[in-house]
């Protein structure tokens, strides 16, 4: 159904997938299918994600755009990345995959934006060519995924280490909702479990707002964030960042070592790149990511 059909192209920040140790400040080609292998109340991208589980459902019309004219485009307007995002990629992991091949060949970056679901098999058919991944931990309880996105918790835990373990640069985002997941124990329980595979992986906590079947809880507050901001770094997370809610303080990059600001952001936009080879240049405290 959506082989070469992308129904959304566009070039974006870096710091949208989000991705704050991975080429900050470049530019990405986006693109994303429809469908999805979960079935979020609260998701953003309901319009894409959902479209084909509804009845009665007819594919739009769509230009179809080749992995090669990908590709080419990204060489042409110098863009160094390519991201598979908007919806889950790896139900058009087909698609996705020649595209990745490709780029590889051509020495551009391949980066995904996931909600971790997906087989060992996924995995070994991208793995040669993935330099980055986004992945969403919703929750740290079983009964959140099946409610709440028609999934399971535990293959999404265990990709996220399988991940790690073989070198591939990787963030990990939790949509904080208001009176589901935002309790100290849940949130202490993600930071614990993000904590043991390494304190250096990175952490971002989002703001939720109504969407889709989720219109009647408020957004989440900024208290609410900041809050998991301590959790995390109480347990001895090293970056973690919020989103959602542009704040200097929060959405920066800091040595772990003296705490010298590196990076400053402001909501998407890098305004201050301090680090030196990747390391600070106050004490040369080597900050994990990847810096070029």
């Amino acid at each position: 159904m959506v082989y070469n059909k992308p129904i959304a192209l566009q070039v974006d920040p870096m710091e949208k997938k989000p991705l704050f140790h991975f080429l900050p400040g470049q530019k990405i080609l986006s693109l994303g299918t429809l469908g999805c292998n979960f079935g979020c109340l609260f998701c953003q991208n309901f319009d894409i994600s959902q479209a084909p589980k509804t009845e009665p459902f007819s594919f739009p019309q769509i230009r179809e755009t080749t992995p090669q004219e990908i590709v080419q485009y990204a060489l042409k307007h110098k863009i160094p990345a390519i991201a598979y995002t908007y919806n889950e990629p790896t139900i058009w992991t087909e698609y996705a995959l020649e595209i990745m091949k490709l780029a590889h060949r051509f020495k551009i970056k391949n980066v995904w934006v996931s909600n971790g679901f997906f087989t060992e098999q996924t995995l070994k058919l991208i793995q040669p060519y993935l330099d980055a991944i986004n992945i969403d931990l919703k929750s740290n309880r079983q009964e959140f995924y099946q409610k709440i996105c028609q999934g399971r918790l535990e293959p999404v835990k265990e990709n996220i280490k399988k991940i790690y373990q073989l070198g591939i640069w990787e963030e990990i985002t939790t949509l904080v909702i208001p009176g589901l997941n935002d309790s100290d124990k849940e949130l202490e329980e993600i930071a614990r479990f993000l904590f043991e595979i390494s304190p250096s992986i990175v952490w971002h906590l989002s703001a939720f707002y109504p969407a889709y079947k989720m219109t009647d809880r408020p957004p989440t507050p900024f208290e609410t964030l900041k809050r998991g901001y301590e959790i995390g770094k109480k347990i001895g997370l090293r970056y973690i960042y919020t989103g959602n809610i542009a704040n200097f303080q929060y959405e920066s990059t800091y040595c772990p070592n003296c705490q010298a600001l590196l990076i400053k952001r402001w909501g998407l936009e890098l305004l201050e790149n301090h680090l030196k080879n990747g390391s600070c240049p106050h004490c040369h405290f080597k900050i994990e990511g990847r810096w070029s």
